[in-house]
């Protein structure tokens, strides 16, 4: 028997009862293959990098189970017939034995509301981003702070407009200039 595991994408609505029943429905199909199942972790709901069936985000499921080669097309062929409108995308792969640990992200049920950017590259262990970046010699950009937007300034945008409108207004005398000469040269 081989040690395998399947990667499932559902959909995001997915309830835990739909779960739940996926879950007892695969282990029924590894069971009847005379295999095991290891482990089904709900790993969480995530955003997707691309819509998959028109949904941005996704909840992933893994499945860990030993079972003999021939269960991999009875699988797949299950994905396709009866988890079709559940299941986004699977994918089932051969495992070594000794490659079960994993360190995964936080969902988004998990991950806290509210990081900056150095909190979540000092989390992500990228913290030497920002020191190489600021070691090179390049100043970080400054914030320069603005009192107001200027949208909320009226007298600046008053200005403006009166701007605009002397330069469209001497445009227009130039334009009738221009075709009274034309007109009088004919």
């Amino acid at each position: 028997m081989q040690r395998y595991e399947a990667l499932v994408l559902t959909v995001p609505e997915i309830t835990n009862d739909e779960l739940k029943q996926m879950e007892n429905q695969l282990d029924r199909l590894v069971t009847d293959a005379e295999g095991a199942t290891l482990s089904f972790e709900r790993w969480g709901k995530f955003k997707l990098t691309y819509p998959v069936r028109g949904n941005e985000y996704g909840v992933y499921c893994l499945m860990r189970f030993e079972a003999p080669g021939s269960l991999v097309k009875d699988m797949r062929d299950f994905f396709a017939v009866k988890l079709h409108n559940i299941a986004m995308r699977h994918l089932i792969a051969c495992v070594n034995v000794d490659s079960l640990v994993y360190q995964r992200p936080k969902s988004l049920e998990e991950a806290s509301t509210s990081r900056d950017v150095d909190t979540f590259l000092k989390e992500n262990q990228m913290g030497g981003l920002l020191s190489s970046m600021s070691g090179k010699g390049k100043e970080a950009p400054r914030k320069e702070a603005a009192e107001e937007p200027v949208s909320a300034k009226p007298e600046v945008l008053e200005e403006k407009k009166a701007a605009v409108f002397d330069t469209e207004k001497e445009s227009a005398e130039e334009i009738k200039e221009t075709e009274a000469s034309t007109t009088e040269q004919e």
